[in-house]
């Protein structure tokens, strides 16, 4: 998905290097490299410091807001204590913000949580369930496979992205499409692969696994999302825009995008698109805020949310190839697979292993991350004035200042 797959493009190994040592003097690391050390393998120990750089996290974004991002949150803890920090003026803390593809966190949660009640099987397939969505000559996809990206569906298309630019999106903000008319657009394209085989990230698989929720439950996505997670958590800022709803309720972050203008050299404008069509829904539309989202995530590591045998899915990243996914493409084992069930798993460069996930939609660019023990977590999120607001050093520097993983690769 281009806007909404958070269309994420990893630096280099050297600039990375490069970077990650400035992060002590203030300065800005690379976006955040993924890489699968030890996947699959849930119980590898962390070292963490006793408690949170306060100063070295203020520093990460204590140059903002700049030309690129407007705005900025960060909100990082663990055993040793906790620091929050905002830059940018009317950046509220505790405020709303779009989540992009950390919706995909809460998708997987739902669908494993039905796979426990017995409701629907991880290993069944999609075509069971949802009888004639598929091409009657795809190979059987399971339902497992569309939560872990091994499916080998086609990506998206151009219906939802036009020509890519900052211009189209900021024109076409409030247009919106059903489920159904982004993964039939994304379908009219070939397989990637056979199922299983490999691994591409591929918003098509949440579009897919939710309209599988609404059909096993009879109830909307939404209501499933409100019902098994929101409400138990008290989760008061979370939720799932009802369809045409482009409102972001405040307190809430704004985000921009940076429209070039007709000449060359023209500086262009800067055009709010805060209100936007939350269409991308189960795969990235929904709306939280970081206390939320710290809440969240620390209910999902410690099982509030899955029993045993469903948590295991959370931490165990299949063993195939990574396929044009940038996300996977750098660390110690680069070229592999990078997402379970739901979470993406991060190597740092000291070799501490993390667990989380990215999400961006059009001015807003987030994640959430812990080690497995809870440790240490952090969620943040910046307003990019581009459409590739990941791309950012601060992203990095966060992330990496946030577990003190201070070397480089």
């Amino acid at each position: 998905m281009n806007s909404s797959a958070h269309r994420t493009r990893w630096t280099t190994l050297a600039a990375a290097a490069a970077l990650v040592a400035a992060v002590v003097a203030g300065a800005g690391t690379p976006a955040l490299a993924a890489g699968p050390a030890t996947a699959g393998h849930p119980s590898a120990a962390t070292a963490q410091p006793a408690r949170p750089d306060r100063d070295a996290l203020a520093r990460t974004i204590a140059d903002l807001p700049d030309e690129g991002i407007t705005g900025a949150l960060v909100r990082a803890g663990g055993r040793g204590g906790r620091w929050s920090g905002t830059a940018g003026d009317g950046v509220d803390p505790d405020g709303r913000f779009r989540i992009g593809s950390i919706s995909k966190v809460f998708t997987a949660t739902v669908v494993l949580q039905l796979a426990a009640e017995h409701r629907l099987a991880l290993d069944a397939p999609v075509q069971r369930y949802l009888p004639g969505l598929l091409p009657a000559d795809l190979p059987a996809v399971t339902v497992g496979q569309l939560l872990d990206h091994t499916s080998g569906l086609p990506g998206g298309s151009g219906l939802t992205s036009g020509d890519g630019s900052t211009g189209w999106f900021a024109a076409h903000r409030t247009d919106s499409w059903t489920p159904a008319e982004v993964v039939a657009a994304a379908l009219a394209g070939p397989m990637s692969f056979a199922p299983g085989s490999a691994q591409q990230y591929n918003g098509i698989n949440t579009f897919v696994a939710g309209m599988v929720v609404e059909k096993v439950t009879g109830r909307t996505f939404a209501q499933e999302v409100q019902t098994r997670i929101a409400r138990p958590l008290g989760l008061r800022d979370t939720y799932v825009p009802a369809a045409g709803d482009t409102s972001l309720p405040d307190p809430s972050a704004h985000g921009y995008l940076t429209v070039p203008g007709p000449g060359a050299g023209d500086p262009g404008v800067r055009v709010d698109v805060t209100e936007q069509s939350p269409w991308p829904w189960a795969e990235g539309g929904m709306i939280s805020s970081a206390p939320d989202l710290e809440r969240f995530m620390t209910a999902l590591f410690r099982g509030r949310l899955l029993p045993p045998a469903q948590q295991a899915e959370l931490f165990t990243v299949p063993d195939v190839p990574n396929v044009r996914n940038k996300n996977c493409e750098i660390g110690p084992t680069a070229g592999r697979a990078c997402f379970s069930m739901g979470l993406m798993s991060v190597t740092l460069p000291d070799g501490t292993l993390v667990w989380g996930k990215t999400g961006s939609r059009p001015g807003f660019t987030s994640g959430l991350f812990a080690t497995r023990d809870l440790s240490r977590h952090v969620v943040y999120s910046f307003n990019p004035t581009g459409l590739n607001g990941e791309e950012f050093p601060h992203v990095w520097a966060v992330v990496t200042t946030a577990f003190g993983s201070g070397q480089a690769y």
